[in-house]
């Protein structure tokens, strides 16, 4: 299965959020992320699901930063193949803020709480969402 990731960055800090209305320990902390659809590609996947998750549209897209494999295993027998992409928010972006992701009106909207970390921090991410933020620094 195919995914689509954002690094969002300011400056030196990374775009992180978790899901207001569920544990932490069931959620973690992530980076806007979602499937890549039929007939999509994996960049126009990053661009929607960025939209979709943050709310955000001053972005500036900077590029593909990697493609790795993720064993999703035991919670799901698959393995994902993530297509990372960094996004630049302008230093204007707000510190914090509530979102609600509509999911194309097919669900309940979902809350997230999003703030920025320092990249250095990126290996508080959950189910390995951090794996490639090396790669930003070279």
């Amino acid at each position: 299965m195919r995914k689509a990731f954002a690094y969002v960055t300011r400056a030196e800090e990374l775009l992180v959020f978790r899901h207001r209305d569920f544990p932490m320990d069931e959620t973690g902390l992530q980076v806007p992320a979602g499937t890549v659809r039929a007939g999509e590609s994996p960049e126009r996947a990053a661009v929607r699901e960025v939209i979709e998750e943050t709310g955000l549209t001053d972005l500036a897209l900077r590029g593909l930063v990697g493609i790795a494999d993720y064993d999703v295993r035991p919670g799901r027998d698959e393995v994902h193949e993530r297509h990372i992409f960094h996004f630049e928010a302008s230093a204007m972006t707000p510190d914090a803020w509530v979102w609600f992701e509509e999911h194309d009106g097919l669900a309940e909207p979902t809350a997230f709480e999003f703030q920025w970390i320092p990249l250095e921090r990126g290996h508080v991410l959950s189910a390995g969402m951090g794996a490639l933020l090396g790669e930003l620094r070279r």
